[in-house]
């Protein structure tokens, strides 16, 4: 039946289409009917994904939702593929078929400069440095936090990857002057303010969520209308709900897939900045706002997917699909950076920056060794020597008579006995 229904949608959309083209005379104007093609293209194949896909780990609101955006991913994973095998000016200019508006190199607001708090030379207003800072992205990064807590359901997670990304904006400021800022921008306004808060607030609703009886009742079977409206609003709350428990330090694969899940997404936030700095796209476009759309919604489901995977016992378990393309489209991602602007990326970092990071590895490094090999070592010799005294007192003991006389009065016979042997 789902494999009719298919066809039928195909049919209908098909149709409808080729309807579209015979009423109209077709412009003369190449660029458009590209542009048109590729519309079409895709979505009749988004119309085949959405119904023949596999399902995610979700079914609210619909299955197909989530269908919906495994099939944008693929989509988004063609277009990165095409931009990356395009020359530096070809990709840029490109999206001008986009936007006409892009394609145009613009200037990197900087965000340090004068740090002073409170300016007393600025008799019209002293804290005007504060009220410069606060802009439209301030609420985007309490926004971005709070759904990023709720994708990865775990408080010292996102407060490492919180930290580390302003670490990552001290050491590459001197490839983009969009990462220099001010102290206070950096550990007030976005760790304490605006990342905390969304943290915090994300925690709340894991806690809602996780207490929240969820009773799913027919709509019709509802007998008022504040119950159907409320029905309906649940709808889009999960079906049911797993409390993620990463529990790094578990074991060995556990944490290096932790350490991959946090490179991953501070890869994918870096390359937020980087892609707009190489393919010349404001801050405040709408792509990038799409491309952040876009990665909430695949997001949610590849975390869920690589914890499946994790939790697992069966080793033997396949990494869901979702997963897979969200780090393939980080990699393609990062790839077209490397390609459109390879000066910036290998500007040499400064010395005590360098410093700092070689410190950080070889500390990490040797808490793993400590913790999953030196530790486990040494646990297991005392566990050996505990158990070679406990086995020696319990010779000891069967090997006592049971009038009281110790064994070591028997030495002479067994002695005796060893000589005849021999």
């Amino acid at each position: 039946f789902r494999r009719a229904h298919t066809l039928t949608v195909l049919f209908i959309l098909t149709c409808a289409l080729g309807y579209v083209t015979l009423l109209e005379e077709t412009p003369q104007d190449t660029a458009y009917n590209t542009k048109r093609g590729i519309v079409a293209s895709i979505l009749v194949f988004l119309c085949f994904g959405v119904t023949q896909a596999k399902d995610g780990p979700f079914s609210r609101p619909h299955p197909a939702y989530w269908r919906f955006w495994l099939c944008v991913s693929v989509v988004y994973e063609l277009f990165l593929i095409f931009i990356l095998f395009q020359t530096v000016q070809d990709g840029r200019q490109f999206l001008k078929y986009i936007d006409p508006h892009l394609g145009v190199p613009l200037p990197e607001r900087d965000y340090g400069g004068n740090c002073l708090i409170y300016d007393p030379g600025n008799g019209t207003d002293p804290f005007h440095n504060i009220w410069d800072k606060l802009d439209g992205f301030v609420p985007a990064h309490f926004f971005g936090w709070y759904l990023k807590t709720l994708m990865i359901r775990d408080w010292w997670m996102c407060m490492i990857i919180s930290v580390m990304f302003e670490f990552l904006e001290y050491s590459l400021e001197h490839q983009l002057p969009n990462f220099s800022e001010c102290w206070w921008d950096h550990w007030i306004m976005d760790v304490i303010l605006c990342n905390g808060l969304g943290i915090y607030c994300g925690m709340k609703t894991l806690s809602w969520l996780s207490l929240k009886t969820y009773k799913w009742q027919g709509l019709w079977n509802i007998p008022t209308y504040k119950g159907k409206m409320k029905r309906i609003v649940f709808q889009f709350t999960p079906y049911s709900w797993v409390k993620f428990e990463w529990k790094p330090a578990s074991s060995l694969r556990r944490w290096l897939a932790v350490c991959g899940i946090i490179f991953v997404f501070l890869l994918a936030e870096l390359n937020t900045f980087y892609l707009k700095f190489v393919l010349w796209m404001p801050p405040e476009h709408y792509l990038v706002l799409l491309r952040l759309v876009f990665f909430v919604n695949v997001g949610g489901v590849a975390m869920r997917e690589i914890y499946d995977f994790m939790d697992d016992p069966k080793f033997h378990k396949k990494l869901g699909q979702q997963a897979w393309l969200v780090a393939a489209i980080t990699a393609t991602e990062f790839l077209i950076v490397v390609k459109y602007d390879p000066y910036t990326l290998t500007l040499s970092l400064p010395f005590y920056i360098t410093q700092c990071w070689i410190l950080g590895i070889i500390l990490v490094l040797t808490w793993t060794a400590w913790r999953f090999f030196i530790r486990d070592i040494t646990l297991r010799y005392k566990e050996i020597r505990r158990q070679k005294q406990e086995h020696r007192h319990e010779k000891d003991k069967c090997l006592s008579n049971g009038d009281g006389h110790s064994a070591l009065l028997d030495e002479p016979n067994g002695n005796k006995l060893r000589e005849r042997k021999l």
